[in-house]
């Protein structure tokens, strides 16, 4: 029936939110065993999720948790002292009940979860009468307990002649508490048989899962089914109704979906922002204008209000990674014969769940690392004159819209020599690069994939795999990753990761005719510089920025965009970086910052190197967005002199007879442009047409004409001669290109702007064939 469906998913989201502190809390227990509020707090999970799945029926994890529950209760009633190896037992016992609970997850039930708890019971078994774990051997079943008479219990299932389909809600709401009082008189009959035979009680009734410690009930449930039991009956009802009223559960697919929602709102807003700007040109001084403004303002503060609250809807804390720690840590000591204290602060920090999903296996591997390569084994401690115990700190906290999560040990440090030298073994670097390479520089080789410097081969490392996946898989979050190290002091990484991963910061550059956002959080700075102060070192271009000396490359060279516009004697810089690494990216101008909703480019462009992603700006247009950590691979291939580039465009090309010089006429008159040529025919010179504005444009930005001059009409469709002139100005190679007017306007005022959009002469309609040919060959200087 629903009702007991919907039972079964409160008991599975119930169970699993339980558990998600158990790890951590054992292992404190560990270290601090005679901590009762914790051993309480342990022994509630246990007794709830036994109580919770007796009723439900599921019978392997209600025997594991009875007997993990005999062995707690023992331990806070100080019949029982917690050891190592006892909590072995204890944390093997506790996968096992989360690996019963994702078979009733995904199967329904957990008799084919394919765990078998044979072993592990009688152990747990020996641990609470005293005896030592290994010691236990399987104790055969108990004969069942005589069921109680039919006569003094009513049916427990629905009669037959009965559809469950046809009761009404009333009914079925009768049947669930008939069915109740049912597993009520036959929990309290099969007790009475089993003191009556001997056998050792349950320590509570077992009905229904209780509340978890300091978390609200989050649906209404069946009275018996919500009542607390044992340690939980001393909580008020009253309190628990409240709490389920302030709470609800929501999927995340909904929530995803809203936040996407959210980013389309961002983009309209922004759309309107650039309308708004260009009407407020546009009608300066109207009074509409101040009504506009106060409804666009309001707009905008409302969205930002909304995309801050959707975005907190999502916000998870760390705590939800950062708990399975200690566990971590506690399993590997074992292992390695450590002894290791890892420390959590700042777990309340919260992050978008997309991101606490992802950051897991990163950490885990950082995590283990430090265990395995960081913390010293204790004799080789105390002879350097540490203590004994090592320590590694994990902690979070917030920088601006970015979470930062360190993870710091007291171990023997990174040997940058040591790298240095197997990196050069390895052909990974060469000898020069290795001398020229600071410390910083030398640690990022560890995130080379196969890369490593243990000296066997263990379950734990040596394979060459994981600092690589951490490096790919922080990149992927938009995030950076920094080490620290100090040799007999220890090591410290840093993950730099946004708070969310659907709306981000972003710095809009423009290289030639393209427009690129680079994601805020990557960059430094931004300087504009000389060309003259820019050198070439070994085929690379830098740049000394006060006392450091920078590599550069210019973003168009990355993205083979074709350099066509002006570039001049100044050039702007943006200074990106990945943890220590910067790298000048030379861009044309700087658009300036925008907050961009990130955008999937589909299957089709979703392999594009140096691409993360794209986004919609204001005025409609896509614009892509860079990846920092793969173009700072990419430049170091880019071996372009941008000294060279930006002057070789000013070199003309030797022109051996009078075809070699090529001029464009543009007219949308056949007959003009028959006229033109006539007139230029004796010249010898190489006439290209074109019909109307847009055209000629077209014709300038392709790389297979370099044209001497260009005759243009004023009066032509879709672009006329003025704007035409305009665009053609604002290309490099055409800086100093003769343009001539062929028009019959003869107005001081034509005449004025024609020299103000950059045209070189004035030709007036009609003229004669020998003044236009004298005209040509004087600007393009025919010999």
């Amino acid at each position: 029936m629903d009702d007991m469906q919907e039972l079964l998913e409160d008991f599975l989201v119930e169970s699993f939110e339980l558990i998600e502190q158990i790890d951590h809390d054992l292992v404190e227990l560990e270290s601090n065993p005679d901590d009762l509020e914790l051993l309480n707090r342990i022994f509630r999970v246990a007794h709830t999720v036994k109580g919770s799945s007796s009723f439900l029926n599921f019978d392997t994890l209600t025997k594991l948790t009875h007997h993990m529950e005999d062995v707690l209760n023992k331990a806070r009633h100080g019949e029982l002292k917690i050891t190592a190896d006892v909590m072995d037992v204890v944390l093997k016992s506790v996968d096992m009940m989360k690996g019963l609970l994702v078979s009733i997850r995904d199967n329904g039930n957990d008799s084919n979860s394919g765990i078998d708890i044979s072993q592990i019971c009688p152990q747990l078994t020996a641990i609470s009468e005293g005896q030592s774990p290994t010691s236990a051997t399987p104790a055969p079943e108990p004969a069942p307990a005589p069921e109680p008479a039919a006569a003094d219990i009513p049916p427990s299932a629905i009669p037959e002649d009965i559809d469950p389909n046809t009761l009404s809600e009333d009914q079925i709401n009768a049947e669930i508490e008939r069915l109740l009082k049912v597993r009520k008189a036959e929990d309290e009959a099969r007790r009475a048989a089993k003191a009556s035979g001997g056998g050792a009680a349950p320590a509570a009734p077992a009905t229904a899962p209780a509340a978890a410690p300091d978390k609200p009930d989050t649906a209404d449930k069946p009275a018996a089914a919500t009542k607390p039991a044992g340690d939980g009956a001393n909580t008020p009802a009253k309190a628990s109704a409240n709490a389920s009223d302030q709470t609800i559960r929501v999927e995340v697919g909904r929530l995803d979906y809203l936040m996407n929602l959210v980013g389309e709102l961002v983009l309209s807003k922004n759309r309107l922002l650039t309308i708004y700007n260009d009407v407020e040109e546009r009608y300066d001084g109207e009074q509409f204008l101040e009504e506009l403004n106060q409804v666009v303002s309001s707009l905008s503060l409302v969205t930002t209000d909304v995309q801050l609250a959707v975005m907190k809807t999502r916000m998870q804390p760390v705590a939800k990674v950062f708990n399975k720690f200690p566990r971590v840590v506690r399993d590997i000591g074992r292992d390695l014969n450590k002894q290791i204290d890892l420390i959590i602060s700042g777990e309340e920090t919260e992050l978008d769940k997309s991101i606490v999903e992802e950051i897991g296996d990163p950490l885990t591997h950082i995590i283990r690392n430090s265990c395995d390569h960081g913390i010293e084994d204790p004799a080789t401690r105390k002879a350097a004159g540490k203590p004994e115990k090592g320590t590694i700190e994990l902690k979070a906290y917030n920088e601006g819209n970015h979470i930062v999560i360190e993870i710091i040990d007291d171990g023997k440090g990174i040997d940058a020599e040591a790298i240095r030298i197997k990196a050069v073994e390895r052909g990974l670097i060469s000898e020069n690069e290795a001398d020229t390479m600071s410390n910083k520089e030398i640690y990022s080789i560890i995130f080379r994939p196969g890369f490593s410097m243990a000296a066997k081969v263990t379950n734990i490392s040596g394979r060459g795999v994981g600092m690589d996946v951490v490096k790919t898989n922080v990149e992927k979050l938009h995030g950076v990753i920094d080490i620290d190290s100090e040799i007999g002091k220890g090591t410290t990484l840093k993950l730099k990761i946004p708070l969310t991963l659907a709306i981000i910061q972003s710095l809009l550059v423009g290289t030639q005719e393209e427009i690129y956002a680079i994601p805020l959080a990557n960059v430094n700075e931004t300087v504009r510089v000389s060309v003259d102060n820019i050198y070439t070192i070994e085929g690379k271009n830098v740049l000394r920025l006060r006392d450091e000396v920078l590599s550069l490359v210019r973003l168009s060279d990355l993205f083979g965009v074709k350099q066509v516009l002006e570039s001049g004697d100044q050039t702007y810089v943006v200074v990106i970086s990945v943890a220590e690494t910067k790298l000048g990216i030379i861009v044309d101008n700087l658009i300036g910052q925008e907050e961009i909703v990130i955008k999937s480019l589909g299957s089709y462009l979703a392999n594009i190197d140096g691409i993360a992603g794209g986004t919609i700006r204001g005025d409609g247009r896509v614009t892509l967005i860079v990846d920092v950590g793969v173009i700072m691979d990419m430049a170091k291939e880019v071996k372009v002199d941008i000294k060279s580039s930006m002057s070789a465009e000013a070199i003309q090309k030797a022109k051996e007879s009078p075809a070699d010089y090529k001029v464009l006429v543009v007219d949308d008159s056949k007959m003009d442009r028959a006229i033109i040529s006539k007139a230029l025919a004796p010249t010898g010179i190489t006439l290209i047409e074109a019909t109307n504005g847009l055209e000629a444009l077209n014709i300038i930005k392709s790389s297979e004409h370099a044209f001497d001059a260009v005759l243009i009409d004023i009066e032509m469709p879709k672009m006329d001669g003025y704007t035409l002139a305009g665009e053609i100005r604002k290309y490099s190679k055409y800086r100093n290109l003769p343009l001539i007017a062929v028009t019959s306007r003869t107005s001081k005022s034509d005449r004025l702007r024609g020299v103000e959009v950059g045209m070189t002469e004035y030709i007036t309609k009609p003229y004669s064939a020998e003044y236009l040919e004298n005209v040509v060959r004087k600007n393009i200087k025919l010999p």
